[in-house]
């Protein structure tokens, strides 16, 4: 009998670590569309609702960009950010000031996920930068984001 209660319990915390890291990005046309267009369109777990507010009203500098959109777009596009924003897994988005952090890379949670990646690596010419997740995360655009997926370009 306790067999049976102990049994599905271990079952599942087994399969955790293969969940854990699928970060799934929700259906909206729209974000695929505009974000996606330049870069992968990030799993908007990855950071706060805080600071993918600041992302979005920062369009016309985006990184050295010009991503403007119309306010309609941008705004829907926010929203949906907002309502499928991270905290749990990705802790807090924000810098020691308060400071919304406005790169995934700069997270807690990219930094202890990629701490073994030598810094050379991120500047290879099949890589550019951390911001390019699917040089190494062949499924990133499918949302699986796990060890076993990885291949790191030479």
């Amino acid at each position: 009998m306790r067999l049976q209660l102990v049994l599905p319990a271990l079952l599942a915390a087994l399969s955790l670590p293969a969940h854990a890291d699928r970060l799934p990005v929700p259906a909206n046309p729209l974000y695929i569309e505009e974000c996606g267009a330049c870069h992968l369109a990030y799993p908007p777990q990855l950071l706060d609702a805080h600071s993918w507010l600041h992302v979005m009203n920062g369009l016309p500098k985006h990184f050295g960009t010009d991503a403007s959109l119309d306010d309609a777009r941008r705004t829907a596009i926010a929203d949906f950010l907002g309502a499928n924003a991270g905290s749990r897994k990705t802790g807090v988005t924000a810098d020691a000031k308060g400071q919304p952090l406005l790169r995934i890379r700069d997270t807690a949670y990219f930094q202890r996920k990629h701490r073994e990646v030598a810094s050379a690596v991120w500047t290879r010419a099949s890589i550019k930068s951390p911001a390019n997740c699917a040089a190494c995360h062949v499924k990133a655009a499918a949302g699986d984001y796990s060890e076993r997926s990885v291949t790191i370009p030479k």
